[in-house]
């Protein structure tokens, strides 16, 4: 009894101390180099963000992605944790992605980001992992 009245005052006093959500949505355009095989990829995603605590966010996006080498169809599915510090924003992203023409179509993707914040446009630049290539790319990201 103790145990959950300790945690439900905790709950409480977690409450009542969390800043009020700003939820916010965003298209993005991306483009990637991935390492090996040399191959690249472009996607369109759809965002959304909502603020945990002060200057940290969570949010995931979900989008179309085109792959060339082979050329494949995907869906990238990002979980994200975004740390805002002014301008500027360091990110952290992973979850699978689908290639619909591929041997094995789900693929881990982990990433970081950072970048710039002008105007409530995103620019910036990822550098991470889709299974099982290295990857690095460029980002926009345009509020609605």
């Amino acid at each position: 009894m103790t145990k959950r009245l300790l945690a439900g005052a905790f709950l409480l006093a977690a409450l009542a101390w969390a800043h009020p959500a700003e939820a916010s949505a965003r298209i993005g355009i991306g483009a990637d180099w991935l390492v090996d095989p040399s191959d690249g990829a472009f996607q369109v995603t759809l965002g959304g963000q909502r603020q945990l605590v002060r200057n940290l966010d969570v949010g995931g996006r979900i989008g179309v992605l085109l792959r060339t080498g082979p050329t494949e169809l995907g869906v990238p599915l990002d979980a994200t944790l975004t740390f805002r510090l002014g301008r500027f924003y360091v990110e952290g992203l992973a979850g699978p992605w689908i290639l619909f023409d591929s041997d094995d179509p789900l693929r881990l993707h982990a990433a970081i980001g950072i970048g710039v914040v002008a105007r409530g446009m995103r620019f910036g630049l990822e550098v991470g992992y889709l299974d099982p290539s290295a990857m690095i790319g460029l980002r926009l990201a345009i509020p609605f």
